[in-house]
């Protein structure tokens, strides 16, 4: 969405404890608009709740920060993978929408998406759009898994592309990836959701991640719509988005972007992950 900026790739402590809260005030705005998505709401409804949101905490929406961007939230659908920008789209039963929203909080940030189908609608449809989301949301716990034992950051494109291939045919999109987080919403290193040659940078405490694997049902090939934002899939398939930013600390890693740290997809894998102390 942004030009990565360079900055430290490693965190001090306290800069780990500073990122605690921006993760958390991100959460409540997507869990707001997660609630408020019903058939016929209009995606800038959407946008108004994760703002308000996020300035009634303190935070300042962080993709409004972003140059030409000025909205909250990306609200991606059906075939669009990322970026998708609200506005008088009307949501109807059966769309399968990806919601992408950032806050910043004293000069951090937090960045974090989710994929859900809206109640209602085919039946078929909405299996196969629920079990795409599902693929996709399960690869990206097996990634934030993978970060408490990886050596390297490298390793975790290997096990979220195992993940996903392990549970049918899926495309992995490769033109967009994770990145890390800290100052700025984007940051290095790179976080790849498929295998690559190389070790990358070493996984150690005070590396700070947003891992977001995108997964669509057909072709990774997509294009850019004329409003300079949305990617959508070149074959028209439905794609999803799912995204946590995550922390390496001397004790363990911790989903910044979860208020539980993220133990409910954690503990299932055999990772109970540790506050920031």
């Amino acid at each position: 969405m942004a030009r990565v900026r360079k900055s430290a790739l490693y965190k001090t402590p306290d800069e780990l404890r500073a990122l605690v809260r921006p993760g958390l005030v991100t959460e409540s705005a997507l869990r707001a608009v997660r609630d408020a998505i019903v058939p016929g709401v209009r995606t800038a409804e959407l946008d108004a709740i994760a703002e308000r949101t996020i300035r009634d905490a303190g935070g300042v929406p962080n993709f409004q920060l972003v140059p030409g961007y000025r909205h909250t939230i990306c609200v991606s659908v059906n075939d669009e993978i990322v970026h998708g920008i609200p506005g008088d789209r009307v949501l109807r039963a059966g769309d399968i929408v990806s919601i992408d929203a950032g806050a910043e909080v004293d000069g951090w940030n937090g960045d974090s998406a989710f994929t859900l189908v809206v109640p209602g609608g085919d039946a078929s449809t909405a299996a196969a759009r629920n079990a795409l989301s599902a693929t996709t949301e399960n690869a990206l716990w097996h990634g934030i898994a993978a970060l408490a034992f990886a050596k390297h950051l490298n390793e975790i494109g290997s096990v979220i592309e195992q993940a996903i291939d392990e549970t049918g045919e899926w495309g992995i999109v490769e033109d967009y990836t994770g990145h890390g987080i800290g100052r700025s919403m984007h940051e290095d290193p790179p976080v790849f959701n498929y295998s690559v040659r190389g070790n990358g940078p070493a996984v150690r405490p005070g590396l700070v991640v947003a891992i977001e694997p995108m997964v669509t049902a057909g072709t990774i090939d997509s294009a850019t719509d004329p409003d300079g934002w949305t990617v959508r899939t070149l074959d028209g398939s439905d794609a999803a988005h799912w995204e946590h930013s995550v922390a390496v600390h001397a004790q363990g890693i911790w989903v910044l972007t979860a208020s539980d740290g993220g133990a409910a997809g954690l503990e299932p894998l055999g990772v109970t992950p540790v506050p920031i102390p």
